[in-house]
């Protein structure tokens, strides 16, 4: 256990300018004393001791805003940026170093029996806001947007944003030639904007065709 507060305390370090000392991350960052405390409800829910590993998470969930089941599974380097609001469900897998704002949900839909709930891969993003519902597996490196609904697969290397999510980029390049700029959680293009570029882009092939077909006859 000190080992993996030793490691969250670097991390939080280096992902917070606002980080200041390693006292105030122990004693006032939420992000800490939340995973903390589910790494040891995890624990006892995996020797079978569910309702001990339920009231350990439910007063975690008081204390700092953050609900995660302890039937969940994390990897190392989960960094949850603020926090409050934050859910993460029982059948939940997220992988090594993820970052997660507040808001955000890793759900399901209410349909799904079993495994209910998404999985993460390495190095992903999950904007504020972001709701990500059912048992299927977001790629490693993927950018999810703030208030993204993401309801089905996103492959490795991706940005998805928008509600329904859509992939934007992928392996560095653009997926829709509307969005010019690395997407991050301030540049968030609407996707009520891109539909509508897209179909600009449509009409103007149309009249050059249109164009060309006046000019033969």
């Amino acid at each position: 256990m000190f080992k993996y507060i030793v490691r969250d305390i670097k991390l939080i370090k280096a992902h917070d300018p606002a980080a200041r000392s390693v006292l105030e991350i122990l004693l006032a960052y939420p992000s800490l004393s939340a995973i903390r405390s589910y790494r040891i409800s995890h624990w006892f829910y995996t020797h079978k001791m569910f309702t001990v590993a339920r009231i350990i998470s439910q007063h975690s969930r008081r204390r700092t805003g953050i609900e995660i089941h302890p039937g969940a599974q994390i990897g190392k380097g989960l960094f949850i940026d603020h926090g409050m609001g934050v859910v993460i469900g029982e059948t939940a897998v997220i992988g090594d170093n993820c970052l997660i704002y507040q808001g955000a949900t890793l759900g399901g839909t209410g349909k799904d029996k079993g495994k209910r709930h998404p999985t993460l891969g390495d190095n992903v993003l999950v904007g504020a806001g972001a709701k990500v519902l059912g048992p299927f597996k977001v790629g490693n490196n993927v950018k999810i947007a703030a208030n993204a609904v993401v309801l089905s697969a996103i492959p490795d290397n991706c940005t998805a944003v928008g509600v329904p999510a859509r992939v934007v980029r992928r392996n560095g390049k653009r997926v829709d030639q509307c969005v010019t700029q690395e997407i991050d959680q301030v540049h968030i293009p609407d996707p009520i904007s891109l539909e509508l570029c897209a179909l600009r882009s449509e009409v103007d092939s149309l009249k050059r065709e249109l164009g060309k077909l006046k000019v033969s006859q």
